[in-house]
C-alpha cells in the first residue's frame, strides 16, 4: 500500500493504483475523456492533467502510478490553466452541433466545456472536416465530432475481441475508421456508443428521437438471454425509446449485448396481440374476455385432467408460470414442461442445471471446457468476461467440444461430439493434461449438446468429466450449464417439468394431450400440434405458437408487467414495469387468474403481492431477490443417465441466426436490417 496526499487529504490505496484512481478513492473529480475504468489506458486527452511535487510539469493522472509519500494537487491555478488550454485544443475543429446532436444533455465534452472552456476561441482557420463512416444499421456516425479518445478502438479490440475500428494518419488528419466500410459484426458494438465521451458515435435507431430530459426512466431486467443483464428503460409518452446498461458488476458490468439493446424497442410495436382470439370454423374472429374464457372452459368441461398439457415459453415471467403450474394442479394435469427445445435438464437439483461458478466467479477459472456451445452468440456479455480472463491470465487455457466457432479468444477443438467427451475421460486427449493441471477448472455445456435425444447421457457425461477432473469440491465448483432462455431457470426452480409419469413436450406436441395450454411458447413445432388437439395460446406476438391457436389469450410483454426472472446462475431479479400492454392485453398472470374463476378452481392470490407470497413459500430461494451464492457441492452425485449411451452424432451448431431468437427480435426491423447485412456465417476457429 502507498501512501499519497491529494489536496491535503492523506489516504492509503494500493500499489497497483493510478493517480487518478487514489483522486477518486479520497472522492476528488478529475476530468476525463480517453480513462475508462474497464478498458486500457491510452492518455490521449490530456485532460486528466494534474501537479505532482518535484515533477517538472503537470502529468496525465491516468496513467502516473502512485508512489508512496505523493503530494498530489488536482484542482489549482496551474492545473486549471492547463485544462483550459487542453480543452481549447478539443475544440479547435469541433462543429457547432450540439443543438441537433444526439449526444447533447449526456456528452462528457459538453459538461467538461461548462466548466474548463474559455467562452471564445483563438483559433482563425477553417475547422477540418472528417467523412462519415458507416458501422451497419446500429451506430450512427459523424466523426468531425470526434475527438481521437480511442475508447471505441480499445473497447473493440479488447472487450468484444473483434478489432474491426483503429488509426490512420497523425495529428489534425488522424481518423478513426474501420479502413473498410461495412457494418460491425460483434454482438457488443452498440457499447461504444454508451463510452463514446462526445457525439461521434450514436445509436442509429434513436436518432433524432428524443432528448434524455423528457424520457423517464425506469430499471429492469434484459430476458432477451439467460445471463439477465441490468438495463434502464427509457419511455416518452407510454412509448419505449431506447435501452441502455445499467451497472451490475456481478452480471454484466457495463455493458449490454445488441439484441437486449434494440430488439425490444421497435420489436415489442409490431405483430402485437391486443385482443382475444376465436377460431370458428377454422378462422380466427374477434372476441372478448368472457367469451374466450367460455369457449376453453366448454372443451376443458368433461376432460381428464391427464389429456390436458402445458408448455411455457422462453420469456414468461416466474409469476405467469407458478399460477399456471397451479391451474394445471388443479385440473389434475401433471403434463408440464419449461424446455421448449427438449434440453434433458434433470430439475431434481440445483447444481445440475445451474452456471455454478457464477458469472463473477468466471474470474477465478484457469481452465476452461466448452461443449456443445457459442458463448458469443448465446450470452456475449458472459462471453466478453471469459476473454477479460484469458487477457489477465497468460496460462489461461480453452478446449472446445462442437461445432467450431470463433469465441474471440483461442481455443483448442478437441472434437465435434461425444466421442470427443469420453477421450477425455479416458485421457486420450492433450487437453486432459491441462484440467489436471489446473486449480479451478471448469466445464460450461451448451443447450444445443443437452437437446439431444441422448441430452441425459451427455449431461451425465459432463457431469463425469467435472468428476474427474476436480471440477466439484467443497470450495470450488465448475460444472456450468448455459442456459439461452430467460425463463428455463425459473421454471426449473418452481418444477415447472413433468410431474410423475408426465409427459415433457415433445410428447405433448406428438399428440399426447388433447388440449394444450402455450404460455407464450413459440420455439416449438406448431405444425406438428395435431389437428384435434384444442390449443391455447397466450403470449404478446402473433409468432408460430398464435398461428396454430384456436384462442388467442393477449398478454404483456416483460417491458409491460412486473415480473422475476432466474439468470443462468440462479440469480433471481425484478424486471419492472416500463409501459403498458397495446390494447386490451393483461399480465399473464392476471389472465390465469380470471380464468380460474371460470372453471371454478380458484387459484388462491388476488394481487402481485399475495401470488408473491405464496411463491416465496413454496419455493424459498424466491425470498432472496438479487441474492445468488456459489454452490459448493459434498454431494457428487451425478444427473440420471449413462455417459455410455452416448450416440456418435454431432453436435449441432448453437444458434445460428443471433439477431432473431425470440417473438421480440422476429418482429423487430432492426433486427431483420441486422440479419440481412451483419449475421453471416461465423468464421471457423483455427483447429
Amino acid at each position: 500500500m502507498a501512501k499519497v496526499t491529494i489536496d491535503g487529504i492523506e489516504i492509503e490505496v494500493p500499489n497497483s493504483y493510478s493517480v487518478l484512481q487514489a483522486a477518486e478513492a479520497a472522492g476528488r473529480e478529475i476530468p476525463r475523456f480517453c480513462y475508462h475504468e474497464r478498458l486500457s489506458v491510452a492518455g490521449n486527452c490530456r485532460m486528466c492533467l494534474v501537479e505532482i511535487e518535484k515533477m517538472p510539469k503537470p502529468v496525465a493522472s491516468c496513467g502516473q502510478p502512485v508512489g508512496d509519500g505523493m503530494v498530489i494537487y488536482t484542482d489549482n491555478e496551474k492545473i486549471r490553466a492547463a485544462r483550459r488550454n487542453v480543452m481549447e485544443l478539443l475544440l479547435i475543429n469541433h462543429p457547432l452541433d450540439c443543438p441537433i446532436c444526439d449526444q447533447g444533455g449526456e456528452c462528457d465534452l459538453q459538461d467538461e466545456a461548462v466548466g474548463y472552456g474559455r467562452g471564445h476561441s483563438r483559433y482563425e482557420e477553417h475547422k477540418r472536416a472528417v467523412s462519415d463512416k458507416y458501422l451497419g444499421p446500429l451506430v450512427k456516425t459523424v466523426m468531425t465530432r470526434c475527438i481521437h479518445c480511442t475508447r471505441c478502438v480499445r473497447f473493440l479490440a479488447e472487450v468484444a475481441g473483434v478489432p474491426e475500428l483503429g488509426g490512420v494518419s497523425r495529428g489534425e488528419t488522424m481518423e478513426i475508421t474501420n479502413y473498410v466500410e461495412r457494418a460491425l459484426s460483434s454482438e457488443l458494438s452498440g457499447n461504444i456508443v454508451d463510452i463514446c465521451p462526445v457525439g461521434a458515435l450514436t445509436s442509429k435507431p434513436y436518432a433524432f428521437v428524443a432528448r434524455t430530459w423528457e424520457l423517464s426512466k425506469t430499471d429492469s431486467i434484459d430476458v432477451l438471454d439467460a445471463v439477465g443483464a441490468n438495463i434502464r428503460v427509457d419511455t416518452k409518452g407510454g412509448t419505449v425509446l431506447r435501452i441502455l446498461p445499467r451497472r451490475h458488476d456481478g452480471v454484466n458490468e457495463d455493458w449490454l449485448a445488441d439484441k437486449g439493446r434494440h430488439a425490444p424497442v421497435d420489436g415489442i410495436k409490431y405483430r402485437r396481440l391486443d385482443r382475444p382470439w376465436l377460431r370458428v370454423n377454422g378462422a380466427l374472429r374477434e372476441a372478448g374476455w368472457d367469451e374466450a374464457f367460455a369457449a376453453i372452459a366448454d372443451r376443458m368441461r368433461g376432460m381428464a385432467g391427464s389429456r390436458i398439457g402445458a408448455i411455457a415459453g422462453d420469456l414468461c415471467d416466474v409469476e405467469s408460470m407458478f399460477a399456471l403450474k397451479r391451474l394445471m394442479n388443479a385440473l389434475g394435469s401433471d403434463h408440464l414442461d419449461c424446455r421448449q427445445d427438449g434440453a434433458a435438464l434433470d430439475a431434481s437439483r440445483r447444481d445440475y442445471y445451474l452456471f455454478n461458478t457464477t458469472i463473477a466467479g468466471i474470474d477465478e477459472i484457469d481452465a476452461l471446457l466448452v461443449i456443445g456451445a457459442d458463448i458469443r452468440r448465446e450470452a456475449p456479455v458472459l462471453n466478453a468476461r471469459i476473454r477479460r480472463r484469458w487477457m489477465d491470465l497468460p496460462s489461461f487455457e480453452a478446449g472446445l467440444i462442437g461445432a467450431p466457432v470463433d469465441l474471440t479468444y483461442p481455443t483448442t477443438w478437441l472434437g465435434d461430439g461425444p466421442a470427443a467427451l469420453m477421450a477425455l475421460l479416458n485421457g486420450a486427449h492433450d487437453f486432459a493434461k491441462v484440467l489436471e493441471g489446473a486449480k479451478y477448472p471448469a466445464l460450461i455445456v451448451g443447450q444445443s449438446a443437452l437437446a439431444r435425444a441422448d441430452g441425459a447421457a451427455v449431461l451425465a457425461a459432463c457431469w463425469q468429466v467435472a468428476r474427474q477432473f476436480n471440477m466439484i469440491r467443497p470450495d470450488w465448483h465448475g460444472f456450468n450449464v448455459l442456459h439461452r432462455a430467460a425463463a428455463r431457470v425459473g421454471g426449473l426452480d418452481i418444477g415447472f417439468v413433468p410431474q410423475s409419469g408426465g409427459l415433457d413436450a415433445r410428447a405433448m406436441l406428438a399428440g399426447g394431450v388433447d388440449m394444450l395450454w402455450l404460455l407464450g411458447a413459440d420455439e416449438i413445432d406448431a405444425k406438428a400440434i395435431p389437428a384435434q388437439c384444442f390449443v391455447v395460446y397466450q403470449g404478446h406476438h402473433g409468432d408460430a405458437g398464435a398461428a396454430r391457436a384456436d384462442v388467442i389469450l393477449p398478454g404483456a410483454s416483460y417491458l409491460e408487467k412486473p415480473g422475476l426472472y432466474v439468470n443462468t446462475e440462479g440469480r433471481v431479479q425484478a424486471a419492472a414495469q416500463a409501459c403498458f400492454p397495446p390494447g386490451d392485453a393483461r399480465e399473464d398472470w392476471t389472465i390465469l387468474r380470471a380464468f380460474s374463476d371460470h372453471l371454478g378452481h380458484r387459484l388462491g392470490f388476488d394481487d402481485l403481492a399475495g401470488l408473491r407470497a405464496h411463491l416465496s413459500e413454496s419455493y424459498p430461494v424466491f425470498s432472496d431477490i438479487g441474492g445468488c451464492r456459489r454452490l459448493a457441492s459434498l454431494d457428487v452425485t451425478g444427473p440420471a443417465g449413462d455417459p455410455a449411451s452416448m450416440s456418435g452424432e454431432a453436435f449441432a451448431r448453437p444458434m445460428p441466426v443471433y439477431y432473431q431468437t425470440d417473438p421480440i427480435s422476429r418482429a423487430s426491423p432492426t433486427m431483420a436490417r441486422c440479419v440481412a447485412e451483419i449475421a453471416a456465417p461465423m468464421p471457423a476457429a483455427a483447429e
